[in-house]
């Protein structure tokens, strides 16, 4: 019993998303643990180049949260995340990518 999960506490959830890449997961969170977690949506929308030289400013300075999904596509802007979160310490979920081992990076199968 050693492992149960509190039910009573709402995780803040940060959900990073390009031209509406996570809608669907979104969708899914809210319907199946409604309650259960705060979600923040940070949505890119504009056209990308290529290429970023600065990635940083397509990416809020600060943010707060239990837990970053990053459902990204421009690869500039999802290493950007990452490294934003590996400093801050904050567990990051990121699909269809391919990181580096990290005990605070979870990079589900396909």
């Amino acid at each position: 019993m050693g492992n149960q999960c509190n039910h009573d506490s709402v995780q803040r959830v940060v959900v990073f998303q390009e031209r509406g890449s996570g809608e669907k997961k979104i969708a899914g969170i809210k319907l199946y643990a409604p309650g259960r977690f705060e979600l923040e949506v940070i949505s890119i929308d504009e056209p990308l180049p290529a290429l970023l030289d600065e990635p940083e400013n397509y990416l809020p300075t600060e943010f707060k949260a239990d837990l970053v999904l990053d459902f990204l596509r421009h690869p500039d802007l999802a290493s950007e995340l990452l490294h934003r979160c590996q400093e801050a310490k904050i567990p990051l979920v990121a699909t269809t990518k391919k990181y580096p081992a990290s005990p605070l990076l979870a990079t589900p199968p396909i």
